[in-house]
């Protein structure tokens, strides 16, 4: 009576973890002490999983431990590693439980790339082997009952904590076992069969027998449910049903048998009667259909000996009515099981292989701060340095400070010589022209990068539509130009980015021609460049003066600003605070991340002094240029005005224009060959992402040609293969007259070797059966026109009249199969008088044995095949 249902575990394929973890960490997690470490965190947890799945387990705690263990790793990992198609992409593949297969091999399975799929599996497996160890127990102590019960619980729970989660976890159609409808089921068995294991310790510790049978009436309903569910499915083991369907029977019968006790002990005798013979009733139904299933014959014997002593007594003493069975009170019903919720951790043993890794939304959280703070960095140095280019361009409009320097008229103002002289250190105009010639190859090793990732996924998709307009629905999968929507949307902007790189690169250029031949003369040693530049009379009346010393002091205090700005730059630069974290602390109170409103308050936090200190630079910057201006007309007024100084100050204001482009030249092309090499490793990276996943979907594509063309060979190349004209029953409206004789069951004569062909009948030269070939069935065509069959209902005298060509397919009549006849076998008879070895024959009147075939008559004239010597069998 102690079966218990028990649940086969799924297979899954082998898969390497470690491998496309590691790519992960190396692309994300830039310390090299921490990429190690995660690393060995990675190729642990594939060990965890081989341990887990790639080898057969034992009914036994520990293999369930290690399945826990497993379990709860992939739900710690969940939240730290993008699994999917187009990220971490790593392909699952698990047969299903209960298909067994077919004849040409292979299984119903399915491979995604979700992490939430493997712990849907993996959670069946924990759930499958804790039903498998429960029914290892021994029942009969109190150790065995316990470890059961919970158990079957546990059970009851995994399989109940999947049926809700697993359409989200997997976001299609799963497979059969796993769908909510069987999980369902299952995990209502499981909490019957935990029900009854209580029902077995309160009879084992003789409770109270009204106690017992609501336990009994408890368990009896669970598995009325779990029969009802499973009723009209055929996914579950075909021995499943029966036994639910017993067991219904069992506890209900145990109820009524407890509670005729109770009846009998409160002298309720006619409802002592009336139980015992319902659950007697029961316990017959289940002895007469399910007794291949469940054993009840110590149960029978249990409830038939005290009914037959309750009988006894009411006959003999008390009398009393037995009520009806719709007259019965109902039992109660006590349950003391309930389906084990699953709260990770499940294992005791269970240590965080990935602890010192943040989260995935923590991680992402720091992407968009690291973001936010660039932004406001860059925006603050954007700011300044357009101020001191502004600053740049008003004192090399001004000439100053060349103009307050060259009151000689005759030398090279120190200023000059200053920006002569740190062009030249620079490299000049040789390093521009190297840095120039350097950016075409830049950028073509980059679109060279892209183009061919973009070509990877092009041809996988173009492959991908192939097989899908070739295979149609069968094609089930996630169409690669869905899948690519993102990879796309990063590859287009990558070639807005390179667009915009080059449009730049062209804009530079051509500032550089325009000021390459200024800047050419800048670079020339000082005698060339005094050469170079005209002589003016002196203003040695200027020298000494108040406006000058007005605009020296104004210019160092501009020179102050900018010295100010480029330490400020550098400070800002260097500012560096790690918000994981506050992100960290703020997942662990809210369970949730508003990243926007954490990260604008502490980068108000961290950089609002700085901020204030830009706006200060950029207002004082203001005020000097103002009073520069000024001071400078009053300058301009006392200088003495002739050609000569106009044309000297305007080249000395080319020469100072001239460094300062050559200064910016020089930044803007190193900032343009940084931004190349940086953009080459952003688009390395993208093209292992491409690399990826279209392994990934190759793998998945070669998994579902496999399981297509074993899907393909299983099925009929036809609908059905038409039997020879001459076995089948001839069509309605053909059908020759019924014979007067009964016709014996058809008849095959069993042999190991092959039969030989079919041999049509010989002609009978009578004008009855020429007469009656008009009677012929039309679809008879197997008979050569030459020799026509006769007609079963001729008139011909049966001595001379061979028998009829046998219609319909000749069934199989060996002892044990329906239409077995027993006929004994003529020494004399010839296999080939009825044209085929093998079909059945029509006896002949003339006999008086029934079913004893005439002997063949002689050879007929005109036969068309030579008569065959008869062999003994």
């Amino acid at each position: 009576m102690t079966n218990f249902i028990s649940v086969q575990l799924k297979k899954a394929s082998e898969v390497d973890l470690a491998k496309p973890l590691c790519k992960f960490i190396q692309q994300s997690y830039p310390g090299a002490e921490a990429q190690a470490e995660h690393c060995r965190a990675a190729e642990e947890l594939s060990r965890l999983r081989k341990s887990a799945l790639g080898r057969p387990l034992d009914k036994h705690e520990s293999a369930l431990e290690t399945l826990l263990r497993y379990y709860d790793q992939l739900c710690s990992i969940e939240p730290k590693f993008p699994f999917s198609e187009n990220q971490v992409c790593v392909t699952f593949t698990w047969k299903d439980a209960f298909d067994k297969g077919s004849l040409f091999g292979g299984s119903a399975k399915l491979a995604l790339a979700s992490l939430g799929y493997e712990k849907t599996c993996v959670l069946f497996n924990c759930g499958a082997l804790a039903s498998q160890i429960a029914a290892e127990q021994n029942l009969d102590n109190d150790e065995g009952l316990k470890a059961a019960a919970k158990h079957y619980q546990f059970a009851s729970g995994a399989f109940q904590h999947i049926k809700d989660t697993v359409l989200s976890a997997l976001n299609r159609e799963p497979t059969v076992d796993i769908s909510p409808d069987t999980v369902g089921t299952l995990s209502l068995i499981m909490l019957a069969q935990a029900q009854e294991v209580f029902f077995l310790k309160a009879t084992r510790d003789k409770m109270k027998d009204g106690i017992i049978a609501k336990l009994a009436n408890q368990a009896a309903d669970y598995y009325g449910d779990a029969y009802k569910q499973c009723q009209y499915k055929d996914t579950l083991p075909k021995e499943v049903f029966p036994v639910l369907a017993a067991k219904h029977c069992i506890m209900q019968a145990n109820a009524e048998y407890h509670q005729s006790i109770l009846a009998k002990q409160q002298k309720k005798f006619g409802e002592e009667i009336g139980r015992l013979q319902h659950a007697a009733d029961l316990v017959k139904t289940v002895a007469s259909r399910y007794d291949e299933y469940i054993n009840v014959k110590e149960l029978v014997d249990k409830i038939n000996r005290a009914l037959a002593a309750a009988k006894k007594d009411n006959d003999f003493i008390y009398h009393d009515r037995v009520p009806d069975l719709k007259d019965l009170e109902p039992i109660g019903k006590a349950s003391l099981v309930k389906s084990t919720p699953v709260v990770v951790p499940l294992s005791q043993k269970f240590t965080d292989l990935f602890e010192k890794m943040v989260p995935l939304q923590v991680q992402q959280s720091v992407s968009v701060y690291n973001q936010r703070k660039a932004d406001l960095v860059n925006r603050s140095i954007a700011q300044m340095r357009e101020a001191t280019n502004l600053a740049n361009g008003v004192l090399a409009s001004l000439n100053l400070p060349a103009a307050i320097e060259d009151v000689s008229g005759d030398t090279v103002p120190q200023s000059i010589l200053n920006k002569s002289k740190s062009v030249i250190e620079q490299g000049g105009i040789q390093t521009i022209d190297q840095l120039i010639k350097d950016l075409p190859e830049l950028l073509q090793r980059n679109k060279e990068i892209l183009d061919e990732s973009l070509r990877l996924l092009d041809e996988e998709e173009t492959t991908d539509n192939d097989l899908r307009a070739k295979f149609k629905e069968r094609w089930q999968r996630t169409p690669s130009n869905e899948l690519y929507k993102p990879l796309r949307a990063e590859g287009a902007n990558y070639h807005n980015i390179l667009n915009k790189a080059v449009q730049a690169d062209g804009q530079v250029k051509e500032r550089y021609q325009t000021h390459r031949d200024t800047i050419a003369l800048l670079c020339k040693p000082e005698a060339e460049l005094n050469a170079a530049i005209p002589s003016a009379n002196p203003a040695k009346t200027l020298q000494g003066n108040e406006v000058v010393n007005v605009l020296k002091t104004l210019l160092a205090s501009l020179d102050e600003v900018k010295k100010e700005r480029e330490q400020l730059e550098n400070d800002l630069k260097s500012v560096n605070f790690d918000m994981t974290s506050k992100f960290l602390t703020a997942l662990a109170q809210d369970g949730a991340i508003n990243e926007e409103a954490i990260s604008v308050t502490e980068l108000d936090r961290i950089y609002g002094s700085y901020t204030q200190k830009v706006q200060e630079s950029l207002k004082k910057q203001e005020e000097l240029l103002k009073n520069i201006q000024n001071a400078y007309q009053d300058f301009s007024k006392m200088k003495q005005s002739n050609n000569e100084s106009n044309l000297r100050e305007e080249v000395l204001k080319n020469l100072a224009v001239a460094n300062d482009n050559f200064v910016e030249l020089v930044g803007n092309l190193k900032e343009g060959t940084k931004f190349y090499n940086e953009l080459t490793e952003i688009l390395l990276k993208f093209q292992n992402k491409c690399s990826d996943i279209i392994f990934a979907r190759k793998t998945e594509r070669d998994e579902l040609l496999k399981d297509l063309q074993q899907s393909i060979a299983r099925e009929p190349s036809a609908p059905s293969i038409p039997l020879p004209t001459y076995q089948t029953t001839p069509a309605a409206g053909s059908k020759p007259a019924a014979s007067p004789t009964p016709t014996p069951a058809p008849r095959t004569m069993v042999g190991t070797k092959p039969q030989p062909p079919a041999r049509p009948p010989p002609p009978v030269i009578s004008a009855a059966s020429s007469s009656s070939s008009a009677l012929a069935p039309s679809g008879t065509a197997a008979a050569p026109a030459a020799a026509p069959a006769p007609t079963p209902g001729a008139s011909a005298p049966a001595a001379s009249t061979a028998p009829s060509q046998a219609q319909g397919p000749p069934y199989p009549t060996y002892p044990g199969y329906p239409g077995y006849c027993q006929m004994p076998m003529p020494m004399g008879y010839n296999p080939y008088m009825y044209g085929q070895y093998n079909l059945p024959y029509a006896p002949s009147p003339v006999y008086q044995t029934p079913g004893q075939p005439p002997y063949p008559p002689p050879q007929q004239p005109g036969y068309p095949f030579p008569q065959q010597p008869y062999y003994q069998q």
